[in-house]
């Protein structure tokens, strides 16, 4: 109930002030589990591709989200339950992976469709990451679920990094045919299965999103980001350090100069 009020409201919301423009939207099954695996461009992701669906889709959130203290906190969690968003704590790298491919098996077991964002973190710079290998795969294979690739479009360019106001601009969602990897049920053990499971379905993606594909995983992409951007930092602060150093050395001339003339 809360789900529906949230969708009717937000995603209504969205729709009317962003039209955003869907193909492939006979791929998704009218009743039964599947996996929607999509691309990341953006925080709003998880937002316009569940308001132009007729079905609920389950996403994973940060823990956080859902046990901050006071009013702010209650709110946020509300929302966040609100639009279907399932709590998994992240406090360690391999237990947070362990509760959100148990959280998805849940999702998948009970017969709904569950989100899934393989690259693991949204993308830096707007190109197609190597996906994980973990949580897609795994969920696919002990579920036998049928996967369906996604790609969000433009949705980066709403609410670029820094900028307050989001640009009314129509982003777009195209939705590919399911991917069949019951052959493989069982076999979530197996890391080289993982492994292909996952890049078919990233190549899939690739396909219809267009975007240039980075055979390197995003968080190591953003880890390169902000090292260089720190080492330019760095940089510019020891130019600027110079160049005060010059400018005092010059006074100092300039004054002995001034003093040797009045002598």
């Amino acid at each position: 109930m809360i789900y529906g009020a949230m969708k009717f409201s937000i995603g209504g919301s969205l729709k009317l002030a962003f039209r955003p423009w869907v193909e492939g939207l006979e791929n998704i099954p009218e009743r039964g589990p599947a996996i929607l695996a999509s691309n990341h461009l953006s925080f709003s992701d998880s937002f316009f591709l569940p308001a132009v669906l007729d079905r609920k889709v389950t996403f994973i959130a940060k823990a956080e989200y859902f046990t901050a203290p006071g009013v702010k906190g209650k709110l946020t969690a509300a929302f966040f339950k609100g639009v279907g968003q399932l709590p998994v704590d992240r406090s360690g790298a391999r237990g947070a992976g362990e509760a959100a491919i148990k959280a998805g098996i849940q999702v998948v077991e009970s017969g709904g469709l569950f989100g899934i964002y393989p690259e693991g973190t949204r993308s830096p710079d707007g190109r197609l990451y190597r996906g994980k290998p973990g949580g897609l795969a795994r969920v696919a294979l002990a579920t036998g679920a049928p996967v369906i690739p996604v790609a969000m479009i433009d949705t980066e360019k709403i609410q670029p990094p820094g900028q307050v106001m989001p640009k009314l601009m129509r982003p777009g969602i195209r939705i590919g045919k399911p991917l069949d990897f019951s052959r493989y049920q069982g076999m979530d053990g197996d890391r080289f299965i993982l492994r292909s499971v996952t890049d078919e379905v990233m190549y899939e993606i690739m396909k219809l999103s267009g975007q240039e594909y980075v055979d390197v995983y995003a968080t190591a992409a953003k880890r390169q980001i902000a090292d260089e951007a720190k080492a330019r930092a760095e940089e510019a602060k020891a130019r600027a350090e110079e160049a005060k150093r010059a400018q005092k050395q010059a006074a100092a001339g300039n004054e002995n100069g001034t003093e040797r003339s009045g002598a």
